[in-house]
């Protein structure tokens, strides 16, 4: 990421290699009488000294070579160090930034909790959307509710009371009023109203079927309903999890409502697109009574259920921001104005007829959503993301940095070795010459 950079002003550490490379050549040719003490008197020392001219020769380009090679080794020791230096350095800024992004969520949590945030207009809480859903009154939904709501079903062991978790639209809440019924809209009643399973047997447990293939109205639900003197109204829908395809990512580190890790959506420029507030499934908040519930397979409702009804939909400020992002757009998106893409290339156009009453509840109290609340935790994300790359970098230049050093000593050595022995071939030499006869 950094290896071609132009790194200036930045100091080689404490452990840098010594400056060996002057002493080094001086160690070479500090004797020049010793390696190129060459007799001219004497036609019989012609061949000898051509002979020790020629290896004084080669001594001096071999001298020069390894000092090359130093001097070459030292410089990528200092530009990995100054690599390392530097990406520690940005390391540092993002976790202050991040620190920094979590105080300020961290704010805004603790004023909800305090109620400072509390408008009497919206406090749309799961009793209201229970009223609404069992204004349906010969739907599925209206008459699992009643179902479970009997003490005497509690005390079943029954797989329709122990396995069916619920309706879509009370095992979510959407704390922005605008937000949930676009959300519901989106989905349509009969996903909002649609029953939640665990598994496939408490699927079957709802209704049992003749030998012809007929409705047993004796079973399940219909004979819950019948009981009640009621008849269940056409087709609804029936969400098992254990056979749906769940979340293959992972999750937000440190997140207390585990929401999924997804990477932001990026144009050509590599940017996120302007007003992009983040991904539907992660808006929804789940209560700790469904948060921990996981399927069969061990998988919990936001990577099952919420996932597989809101897959990637991305949520945008305007619907001008969302056409601009529509190259990044794979599996639809909304926005706050009304805006709605259904899938790449469906558009929803048009004005509604009416809102669907059924909405996923809001808290108690109205969350009064920062207008920059949303880009704080893609920010959040982001950086926290950038500095698991940033780690990674340290950890690449590290290794760079241990193995130039290794090398540059392994060079060290061979070079100090060749002085030595260069040293005591040039002592050799004078000794001949003070013993041969002139």
């Amino acid at each position: 990421m950094f290896g071609g950079g132009d790194m200036r002003g930045m100091s080689i550490d404490s452990e840098s290699p010594k400056p060996l490379l002057s002493n080094s050549r001086a160690l070479v040719i500090s004797d020049p009488s010793a390696l190129k003490h060459v007799g001219q008197n004497s036609p019989r020392e012609d061949v000898p000294n051509r002979m020790h001219g020629q290896h004084t020769e080669s001594v001096v380009n071999q001298s020069k070579e390894l000092q090359d090679d130093l001097q070459e080794l030292g410089a990528k020791i200092k530009h990995h160090e100054d690599n390392v230096k530097y990406l520690k350095n940005l390391r540092n800024k993002l976790e202050d930034s991040i620190l920094d992004m979590q105080v300020a969520i961290g704010k805004y949590h603790t004023s909800v909790s305090k109620g400072e945030n509390e408008d009497p207009t919206y406090m749309e809480g799961e009793e209201e959307t229970i009223q609404l859903i069992l204004k349906y009154e010969n739907s599925a939904a209206t008459l699992l509710y009643r179902m479970k709501s009997n003490p005497e079903a509690h005390a079943s062991d029954h797989p329709l009371m122990k396995d069916v978790l619920g309706i879509v639209a009370i095992l979510g809440k959407v704390d922005d009023a605008n937000l949930s019924r676009l959300l519901s809209e989106y989905l349509g009643l009969q996903k909002m109203l649609a029953a939640v399973c665990k598994t496939y047997e408490s699927v079957k447990a709802l209704e049992a079927y003749t030998k012809d293939g007929l409705i047993n109205t004796g079973s399940g639900i219909h004979a819950f309903a019948a009981s009640q003197g009621k008849r269940l109204d056409g087709r609804f829908l029936v969400i098992c999890l254990e056979h749906l395809s769940p979340y293959a990512g992972g999750l937000i580190a440190d997140d207390p409502q585990k929401r999924l890790d997804l990477l932001n959506p990026r144009l050509i420029n590599g940017e996120t697109p302007p007003g992009f507030l983040g991904f539907a499934v992660n808006m929804v908040t789940i209560d700790n009574t469904f948060l921990y519930c996981t399927s069969k397979t061990g998988y919990s409702l936001r990577d099952t259920l919420f996932y597989n009804l809101f897959s990637r939909l991305q949520v945008y400020k305007s619907r001008e921001d969302m056409l601009k992002a529509r190259p990044c757009i794979t599996n639809g998106a909304i926005s706050l104005d009304g805006g709605m893409i259904r899938s790449c290339g469906v558009y929803s156009l048009g004005h509604r007829r009416g809102d669907i009453d059924v909405k996923f509840p809001s808290s108690s109290k109205k969350f009064n959503l920062p207008v920059h609340y949303f880009e704080i935790e893609n920010q959040l994300k982001e950086t926290k993301w950038k500095k698991n790359r940033t780690f990674e970098d340290i950890q690449r230049e590290q290794s760079l940095l241990d193995h130039a050093k290794f090398s540059y000593e392994i060079k060290k050595k061979e070079f100090i070795q060749f002085l030595a022995e260069s040293s005591a071939y040039a002592a050799q030499c004078q000794m001949g010459r003070a013993s041969t006869p002139r």
